[in-house]
């Protein structure tokens, strides 16, 4: 049994979201393959997908409602999950555009793979949109977090480069071609956005939406921005994100 899991809280993700990351999941998975949904709200998720309480950490309200509250997946047991078992994380905001079993089966022998970051390729950071992870096997990254939250926000800025920083676990980098940034990797650049539609490479496996559009707004060909920046925040409507992001 493969295991993903993912993680919904506050209201700008609503069940829909999941719903479709486990329509997704099923369409591109051949082994048997679960979705393990860590959540404040269960209304409106399929039954299918297996909803546990969401993960308790202790933050600042300036960063109770961002990614910072992933660092939660890094604590030393999770409900519903073994300790040591092998486990899939993957955001809401995604498009699954291909297989996802060899992510189970890649570099067996590495405990953390994860995509190499998009826009700071040469500093050795990995994006957390999805990771691969041993339930358990870092409880020093949440332990650190939750005792001083405020002094690591402040040196680190964001999750993920805290936890490149400081893992003493090696990270594994997926193969490049597997995982897709949208706006940093698919969007023709300014102002060929204006003609054309981002294009989807074949042996693209994921498509990760950071920031805005989301994969509704890209598939609608709506950006939300103000006025004065809609000279540049412009995207065409998508196809390829109808045909897959459902």
């Amino acid at each position: 049994m493969q295991t993903i899991v993912c993680m919904k809280w506050g209201t700008r993700y609503g069940p829909d979201y999941v719903n479709r990351l486990w329509s997704m999941i099923r369409r591109n998975t051949r082994r048997p393959t679960r979705l393990v949904c860590f959540t404040d709200e269960t209304d409106g998720i399929d039954p299918a997908v297996e909803c546990q309480p969401q993960l308790p950490i202790e933050l600042p309200e300036n960063l109770r409602w961002l990614p910072w509250r992933k660092i939660a997946l890094w604590d030393r047991t999770l409900p519903g999950l073994v300790p040591g078992e092998t486990a899939l994380f993957v955001d809401l905001d995604i498009v699954i555009t291909g297989n996802l079993d060899d992510f189970f089966t890649y570099r067996p022998e590495a405990d953390f793979c994860v995509i190499r970051n998009w826009t700071q390729v040469e500093k050795n950071i990995g994006n957390t949109t999805c990771f691969r992870f041993r339930v358990g096997m870092a409880p020093e990254i949440y332990d650190d977090m939750v005792a001083d939250p405020t002094g690591i926000w402040q040196r680190y800025r964001n999750e993920q480069r805290y936890i490149s920083a400081v893992t003493r676990i090696p990270m594994t980098y997926w193969p490049e071609h597997w995982c897709a940034s949208f706006k940093h990797g698919l969007l023709p650049p300014w102002p060929l956005r204006f003609f054309r539609v981002a294009p989807l490479p074949s042996d693209t496996r994921l498509v990760a939406f950071t920031g805005k559009p989301d994969p509704d707004e890209a598939r609608d060909g709506r950006w939300p921005a103000p006025w004065y920046k809609k000279t540049y925040k412009y995207v065409r409507p998508t196809p390829w994100i109808a045909e897959n992001w459902r």
